[in-house]
C-alpha cells in the first residue's frame, strides 16, 4: 500500500534524518522524495510503501506525529487514494 508522508515546519538540523530513520525503524520504504525550502520553511513531501510494516497507517502516523513533536514540525501520513482525491483539480 503506497502513502504520501508530508513534513513542514521551521529549518533545522536532523529532520530527514529523524524522519526517514523512523520510516526505517517501522519498516516503511521511501520510494521518492522531495525537499525544498521556502525561505526558512522546510517542506518535505514522500511517496511510501507500508505494506512491510507491522503497523497500520494510523499507529504510523501516530508514531510520525511523536518525532514531529520531538523536533518541532508537522508530520502526517495519507494513503495515497485519499491524498490524490483531496488533491485532484
Amino acid at each position: 500500500m503506497k502513502a504520501i508522508v508530508t513534513v513542514l515546519g521551521s529549518d533545522k538540523v536532523g529532520i530527514i534524518a529523524a524522519v526517514t530513520g523512523e520510516l526505517a525503524r517501522l519498516k516503511v520504504n521511501i520510494e521518492d522524495i522531495s525537499q525544498t525550502l521556502m525561505q526558512e520553511h522546510f517542506v518535505m513531501i514522500m511517496m511510501t510503501d507500508v505494506s512491510k510494516s507491522p503497523l497500520g497507517i494510523k499507529e504510523i502516523g501516530d508514531k510520525l506525529k511523536a518525532v514531529g513533536e520531538n523536533i518541532g514540525v508537522d508530520i502526517r501520513i495519507q494513503h495515497e487514494d485519499i491524498f490524490n482525491s483531496m488533491h485532484r483539480i
